[in-house]
């Protein structure tokens, strides 16, 4: 199985929506994920991808990070270069884990919506199953935290027409690891704890969703 860790966006994605607004004083943000005196989306999820993509090593799977360059690679490549793997290999011999973090607003003001949630298309399919067992860990890893579920058709994941999950031939989840303009659930995402949890999430709901293939 080759898992592919896609990191969204890229440090040329400035517009309005991809960065927190401005942080305060009294907000004890690591300076790696901050640039111009905001929280950047595009270095936090490059950091929980290369993690991700070396502990999946470390248990010795083909993990590897969709999008190695700095630079924002639009969405049409990064599905044709899932899609070119999923010809050459089988759809069922590769997954994909689309790691964001969300906002409410538009990196003007703070919001108060927070939560972690993930997506899958419409309809039922193996990423549904995915979607399930990161959904379990994710209520595990993140306890006392806001889990953001919709039961609708029948599981917790949500479902959106989200161009690189509804393009992929793969079993395909996009995850949104809480809202980086909510300053209580920015300042959980970015310290070392929900770093670690936010990890753990992700490589067990996969290492779970392998074992369910055996």
């Amino acid at each position: 199985m080759i898992i592919l860790i896609d990191n969204g966006h890229g440090s040329n994605t400035e517009q309005n929506g991809k960065f927190s607004p401005l942080l305060t004083e009294d907000m004890n943000i690591d300076k790696d994920f901050v640039n111009k005196g905001r929280f950047r989306e595009w270095k936090y999820n490059r950091v929980i991808a290369d993690e991700l993509v070396a502990s999946l090593k470390a248990y010795g799977h083909d993990a590897r990070l969709l999008v190695p360059e700095e630079t924002d690679i639009s969405l049409s490549e990064r599905v044709r270069r899932i899609n070119t793997l999923c010809n050459k290999y089988g759809a069922g011999n590769v997954l994909l884990v689309s790691i964001h973090s969300n906002a409410k607003g538009n990196g003007a003001v703070w919001e108060n919506a927070k939560g972690w949630e993930a997506y899958t298309t419409r309809g039922k399919t193996k990423s549904d199953t995915l979607a399930e067992y990161l959904y379990k860990r994710a209520e595990k890893n993140f306890e006392g935290r806001k889990i953001r579920t919709d039961w609708t058709d029948g599981d917790r994941d949500k479902e959106a027409d989200f161009y690189i999950i509804k393009k992929s031939k793969c079993p395909a989840v996009l995850t949104e690891n809480f809202f980086y303009d909510n300053k209580d659930d920015l300042e959980y995402l970015t310290s070392p704890r929900g770093i670690h949890a936010t990890v753990r999430t992700h490589i067990e709901g996969i290492l779970d969703y392998l074992n369910s293939l055996k």
